[in-house]
């Protein structure tokens, strides 16, 4: 069965941070383009950062602008998982935020797997 769960949600202050994760079962997440999402209440579903498979060089990451400077996406290949560490942390951060595979480029032209998504919220 081929699944994405994604850890790591959680309340935090204003300028802390959050390391997130998106582990993958029944399939090989180092060969799939893998993006963070997030959807705010009231909002759309919106990009956030994104890492590509690239064979032959290093992976190529992608940040929405919004995010820039602040948010850092990784891979462990061994752990099957893709991370986003999430520093100085807003309250307009607050979102469910899903992981999603489809293709090996980035931005993602379509995406094939969803998770069920990892709550963030950000108050004092």
């Amino acid at each position: 069965q081929l699944q994405l769960v994604e850890s790591g949600g959680g309340l935090v202050q204003p300028g802390g941070s959050l390391r997130l994760s998106c582990a993958a079962s029944g399939f090989t997440l180092a060969y799939y383009a893998t993006g963070w999402f997030r959807q705010a209440p009231g909002k759309e579903r919106e990009a956030v950062s994104c890492i590509s498979y690239e064979p032959t060089r290093t992976d190529i990451a992608v940040y929405a602008d919004f995010v820039k400077g602040r948010f850092t996406i990784s891979r462990d290949n061994a752990k099957n998982t893709v991370y986003l560490q999430m520093n100085s942390l807003k309250p307009e951060d607050t979102a469910v935020y899903y992981c999603a595979t489809g293709g090996s480029i980035c931005p993602q032209s379509y995406i094939d797997s969803w998770g069920q998504g990892t709550q963030v919220t950000v108050s004092s």
